[in-house]
Order: structure tokens, then sequence, then C-alpha cells
């Protein structure tokens, strides 16, 4: 668990980690540098979730050496399978990572939503719907590593 104290705000208690892959992880189906170490990090204090509707076929195979589990999507609206499957998890207990429009209700639902501009940008509805904007995935996985980075972008 990662717990996250915000002055003025709620304590986050996180239990998952819950990150769509192409366009987040991934850039046109290949794992992006530096984000395996930093999940594999993570996956000390949170349960890594990778939801894809694998547009390349190479969700599994790309996150293979992840700490994780990957979730290929069915055929179908994505935006509310990635809702359902957090909501399955717990709202309260999950942080939300992803860039695209079908990510938009996992990020505004989730206990903590982090949008990221990375190498395919961010859809508006996403960045909306997001409490943090990062400008690409890595930065987004630092600051569950340093926390204090994000208390200071949160706080009151």
């Amino acid at each position: 668990m990662l717990t996250i104290d915000i002055p003025e705000r709620e304590t986050l208690k996180l239990k998952y980690l819950v990150l769509d892959f192409n366009g987040t992880l991934a850039k046109d189906g290949n794992l992006l540098s530096g984000v395996e170490e930093r999940l594999n990090a993570l996956s000390e204090k949170l349960e890594i979730h990778i939801l894809t509707a694998d547009t390349f076929g190479t969700g599994e195979k790309a996150c293979r050496n992840i700490k994780g589990h990957v979730q290929v999507l069915k055929q179908g609206k994505g935006v509310n399978q990635k809702l359902k499957f957090i909501e399955r998890l717990g709202l309260q207990n999950t942080v939300a990572v992803g860039n695209g429009t079908n990510d938009t209700l996992m990020l505004k639902n989730a206990a903590l939503g982090i949008a990221v501009l990375g190498p395919e940008g961010a859809s508006v509805q996403a960045l909306l719907a997001a409490d943090v904007v990062v400008k690409d995935i890595c930065e987004g996985l630092d600051l569950l590593l340093h926390p204090v980075r994000l208390i200071a972008t949160l706080r009151l």
C-alpha cells in the first residue's frame, strides 16, 4: 500500500495502479524506456494492472517482464470496461494513468487520476478528468515513487 497524506485534503490509501498501455506506457506497441524499471519498483507497494485494447498485438509480450497483470479488453467501448475494472478493485484505493478519451471515466473516478502527455498526445477529455497532468509516463510514475512531489502538486 502507498499512503499519501495531502495537507488540507484526503489521505490517499492506494493499493492498485491501473494503466493504459498504448499511448501511455508504449508508443506504436513498444514499451517506452524507463517504464519497466519504474513499474517493477512500484510493484513493491502497489498491485499493477495494465489495460489494453492491444491495437498492435504486442501488449502481453511487451509487458512480460513487468511484475503485474495485463488485461486485454474486449471489442467495444473501452471507456466503460476500464471504469468497471477499477470499480471492481475499489475506486478509493486506485490510481489510474492514461492519455486517451477511453481513459476518461477511469481517470475521473479513481482516487487519483494521472493524465500523460505522451508521444501520442492526450485527449482534452482525459486532461480535464485527471487530478494531475504530466509530460511523460516516467514523470507520472516518479510522482508515485517520490510522493512528496505529488503532495506539492495537490495540496490546497
